[in-house]
């Protein structure tokens, strides 16, 4: 760890001036307490670095969240091992996964499916207590439950170093998580005009505690956190039973760990009761289980936290992009990217270029960054990617 202010401390050996820049301006702010923490996997991000833990005091940056309210990571522990897919084409496993989750942005489920239905009564029923009616928002946000998203979001059969089979999956509150942040940054940004407000920049506008349009923030905020918790639940029940099918017996959950990584929480921290929001970055309490992946073609970790106190009980939640997406796709081509998933079943397309494992920060590196933030437990190795172009 390396103290860059008073207001600034950094665990990230990899970074550019322009992510460092864009850090210290956030923790000029006044009401940051006590001080901002970035994450080894940080880089520039939309007005708050991604890969930030940022606290503030009576105060909250919509922006700071992100767009993708609550995305985060989830994974299951079968009682498979690599025995029991041995010796088979793993091409019509992950075509049956294709075929159960909707993929790529604004691709929904067709109708509300059993297994839905119970989340989705769960999320009326929290809508209704919080006051707010998601169909503002999005009409079809029923039907949004459980579907992947495009980007860096993926599912993923894995082995940890027993050769144990692991189902792991990455997404969040999609469309409707989005609509309802960029309707709050939004206002964070007009409230900033109308008193005044000088910023560094508009995308750093904060909401006052204390005021009507904040407390719509965090309710609504919350809703949306849950709705993506839920979406990864009801997206691992789908891939558990297309690995059950294929497998040919059900799949027994020895462990199931759900966590988000852009969301925010009331927390108290060196003496006061903060909102701690983490732009990229797990909670890392000591004892609790999380989820860190890595690049597509590279490890995914299994850790518990160690709860250090200087980084506000967090840890980092991936490897961090170094290209941008047009820079990835001017430097790399579909062969490299052939190679670096070789061994693993994939969707063979150029669409993937952008994310490829070099446009990441090494995955280690990350993680040796990390070691004082938590412990590794299991190290996954994919077999089988699926995403969304």
């Amino acid at each position: 760890m390396e103290r860059l202010s008073a207001r600034l401390v950094s665990w990230a050996s990899l970074i550019d001036e322009k992510t460092l820049d864009q850090a210290h301006t956030t923790a000029r702010l006044p009401f940051i307490h006590p001080h901002l923490a970035l994450m080894p996997d940080a880089h520039l991000g939309k007005g708050a670095t991604v890969g930030s833990v940022i606290p503030t005091l009576g105060a909250i940056i919509p922006a700071a969240v992100g767009v993708d309210i609550g995305c985060g990571m989830i994974a299951v522990r079968t009682q498979f091992t690599a025995a029991d897919l041995a010796g088979r084409s793993l091409a019509p496993l992950r075509e049956a996964i294709e075929r159960a989750i909707p993929l790529s942005a604004g691709h929904y489920n067709r109708k509300v499916v059993a297994t839905a239905e119970p989340r989705i009564a769960e999320l009326e029923e929290l809508a209704q207590k919080k006051r707010f009616d998601p169909e503002t928002y999005a009409g079809n946000w029923r039907l949004q439950l459980g579907s992947l998203g495009s980007g860096n979001h993926f599912i993923e059969v894995s082995l940890d170093e027993s050769a144990r089979v692991w189902l792991f999956l990455h997404s969040g509150s999609r469309g409707v998580g989005n609509k309802i942040a960029t309707h709050h940054i939004a206002v964070a940004q007009r409230l900033a005009r109308q008193w005044w407000i000088d910023l560094p920049d508009p995308d750093l506008a904060y909401l006052a505690e204390g005021t009507e349009q904040f407390t719509q923030y965090i309710r609504e905020l919350r809703w949306a956190q849950h709705f993506a918790l839920l979406n990864r639940e009801e997206m691992m029940d789908r891939v558990s039973r297309q690995v059950s099918e294929f497998v040919g017996t059900a799949v027994q959950e020895q462990e199931r760990i759900n966590c988000h990584h852009n969301f925010t929480e009331s927390e108290r921290h060196f003496g006061k009761q903060v909102w701690v929001s983490r732009k990229g970055a797990i909670a890392a309490d000591a004892g609790r289980l999380g989820l860190i992946p890595g690049s597509m073609g590279t490890a995914s970790y299994i850790v518990e936290g160690l709860g250090n106190p200087v980084s506000l009980n967090s840890s980092p939640h991936g490897a961090g992009r170094e290209y941008s997406r047009s820079a990835a796709r001017r430097a790399f081509t579909r062969e490299q990217l052939r190679d670096a998933m070789a061994g693993i079943e994939y969707r063979d397309t150029d669409a993937f270029i952008d994310e490829i494992p070099q446009a990441y920060k090494p995955i280690d590196q990350v993680m040796a960054d990390a070691a004082d933030l938590v412990r590794v437990r299991h190290t996954l190795r994919q077999i089988v990617n699926v995403k969304g172009d």
